[in-house]
């Protein structure tokens, strides 16, 4: 029993244990309300594609403008001009290298072929072999001349009568005479005209017109060999020129295989 207040708790006695205070307990953590789930979007139907993250992006710019042609007439090069009897190929490149801006020379293989004085074999009085050597012979001399031109920094223009049946010969034999860098093309005016300007030569250099038209007749398979052509039958000397010009622009950029 307790002791009446004001009254010491007798001797031995055991006070009394206070209370113990309510052990804490952790707060309920509630679970998060669930909310629903956004909705997807709905598809694009506009055709935008959204570009993914990045870089900010240039302002676009117009590409480069194409390289231009080189210019044939202040380049140093080695031209072959193709062409049958009476194509016109001896007055064009001689008015070719007659205007243009750097040193030129004309090599006509029917002028050095015509050095030979005595014993000059003309092929009018039939083919064989003394024409044949005498003409192989005038080709390297061209082609010696056409190198020693192009070593001292002068372009030259040779003009020949190549056929393309005879690759080993024609083309082949300029190749190995002047050089890998010779640009052969081929002046191919209509056989009507080739007879009206063979009308008008003179000497050795007349043909009969028998003999115009086979040669014109061979000069037609130069046609998809891949050699440019020029067709003068209505162009004037100048105006030839001109177009060998454009021609010799691309052939430079691009030269042909041969």
């Amino acid at each position: 029993m307790s002791p009446p207040p004001g009254f010491p708790a007798p001797t031995g006695a055991v006070p009394p244990t206070p209370p113990h205070p309510p052990t804490p307990h952790p707060p309920v953590v509630q679970p998060p309300v669930p909310h629903p789930a956004a909705a997807p979007p709905a598809p694009d139907t506009t055709g935008h594609v959204p570009l993914p993250p990045g870089g900010p992006v240039g302002v676009p710019t117009a590409p480069p403008a194409p390289a231009p042609l080189p210019d044939p007439a202040t380049t140093t090069l080695a031209v072959l001009l193709i062409g049958p009897a009476g194509a016109g190929k001896t007055s064009v490149a001689k008015y070719w290298a007659d205007h243009r801006r750097v040193p030129t020379a004309h090599i006509s293989l029917d002028d050095v072929r015509e050095w030979v004085r005595s014993g000059f074999a003309d092929p009018q009085s039939g083919w064989n072999d003394n024409s044949e050597a005498q003409y192989r012979l005038a080709r390297r001399t061209c082609g010696f001349a056409a190198r020693n031109f192009l070593a001292n920094a002068i372009s030259c223009i040779l003009d020949d009568a190549v056929f393309p049946d005879r690759p080993v010969v024609g083309l082949g034999g300029w190749k190995r005479h002047v050089g890998p860098g010779l640009l052969p093309v081929v002046l191919l005016p209509g056989l009507d005209i080739v007879l009206e300007r063979n009308a008008e030569r003179t000497g050795n250099r007349r043909l009969t017109d028998e003999e115009v038209a086979r040669i014109h007749g061979r000069m037609a398979g130069w046609y998809g060999s891949g050699l440019p052509i020029i067709d003068n039958s209505q162009l004037d000397i100048p105006g030839t020129a001109r177009v060998l010009d454009e021609v010799l622009a691309r052939a430079i950029a691009s030269p042909p295989s041969w």
